[in-house]
């Protein structure tokens, strides 16, 4: 039986060597998204053993498992889900799993073709994929990326990034996990509800919270465009210095236009990412200091994935949190310093407290 695994375990590695990094079509997407509609046969196991890809969804299955439910996360803190490559260890993982769970919508880029692949062999629930259409937003291509205009192409697939809209997910996993153990079933759905209560909990935190921002300040700029959902959610501007596949540089004449914005509206401050490098948004920060404004990096906030493993940042309710207390205190509103939780380990200092990239010379 172990040489059998072994060997299916590198034969699907080869395939993933084969096909896993070439660019996806929107027909790609369509095959990869109806793949992971997986039909799931109702049995009992123990102890699910469930494969999340990233930690927005893997913290969502272990708040409705609980103990029925063994979770193995594939990516950690500070990884870049778009760019990620599976290993041989994550193929065995997926391998032994019972279920596997990923965010969906093209977020894993080069695991789509894997989690097609084991679609066949386990059930791969693509979360964001069973959400409705009109919750959903267009990806925005812009100049950055393609030098010819701004269009939007696919879907945006950072959905988390509203508290609310994620929210929606959850029965969807309760569904899942109560098909391979239909005697925890109403315990995972009532798991599930009292976990939306929170996730709904921390929304209205959001919009009390950004809403105390000056109207002229509701402008968020960040490292890449993983904060669309985020911006219509709460109501602010968002522009990403890269667009949203953080594979592509953006371009001289895009980052001129943002240093004009940045000047023009006088936005006090901008935001690093910690799945995202900084070199794009550095370039921003130089030309701004050359035309003699003040600007700060408003801190560092959590887009792609959480924050460290076992902290309150590491969990999906504390990496929101602390995205919304971080931009709302930068931006000159009001949020307690270690956010509506009290949890914060990383206590957000108010922007006066901010050391600054460089002082007004005017």
């Amino acid at each position: 039986m172990l040489v059998g695994n072994s060997r299916a375990v590198s034969f699907l590695f080869c395939l993933l060597l084969i096909g896993g990094c070439g660019q996806w079509s929107r027909t790609d997407e369509q095959s990869a998204a109806s793949a992971h509609q997986t039909v799931i046969r109702p049995i009992e196991v123990e102890t699910i053993q469930a494969v999340a890809t990233v930690g927005m969804v893997g913290d969502l299955v272990r708040n409705i498992g609980g103990s029925h439910v063994q979770v193995r996360q594939l990516m950690g803190p500070g990884v870049d889900p778009h760019l990620y490559k599976i290993t041989r260890d994550d193929v065995r993982a997926i391998f032994a799993a019972d279920i596997i769970f990923a965010s969906g919508l093209m977020l894993e880029g080069k695991m789509a073709h894997t989690l097609e692949q084991m679609a066949r062999r386990r059930p791969v629930i693509a979360v964001a994929d069973h959400l409705a259409k009109n919750d959903l937003l267009p990806t925005l291509v812009t100049a950055a990326e393609d030098e010819s205009s701004s269009h939007y192409d696919t879907v945006d697939p950072h959905v988390w990034m509203d508290l609310g809209t994620w929210s929606k997910a959850l029965p969807f996993i309760a569904d899942a996990l109560s098909k391979l153990k239909p005697s925890a079933a109403d315990e995972f759905h009532q798991r599930a509800e009292d976990f939306e209560q929170q996730l709904l909990g921390m929304h209205q935190y959001g919009l009390d919270s950004i809403a105390t921002i000056p109207p002229s300040s509701r402008h968020l700029i960040t490292s890449h465009d993983a904060f669309g959902y985020f911006g219509q959610a709460y109501g602010l501007q968002v522009t990403g210095v890269q667009g949203i596949s953080t594979d592509s540089e953006a371009g001289l004449l895009w980052i001129n236009q943002l240093v004009d914005t940045i000047v023009t509206e006088r936005i006090r401050a901008v935001f690093v990412e910690n799945s995202v490098p900084r070199k794009s948004l550095e370039a921003v920060i130089e030309g701004v200091q050359s035309r003699g404004q003040k600007i700060i990096i408003g801190g560092e906030l959590f887009s792609d994935s959480a924050g460290p493993v076992d902290s309150y940042e590491g969990t999906y309710l504390g990496m929101m949190d602390h995205n919304l207390t971080s931009i709302t205190r930068a931006l000159g509103g009001s949020a307690p310093p270690r956010g509506l939780r009290g949890q914060l380990e990383r206590v957000t200092p108010l922007p006066q407290n901010s050391t600054p990239i460089m002082e007004s010379t005017k």
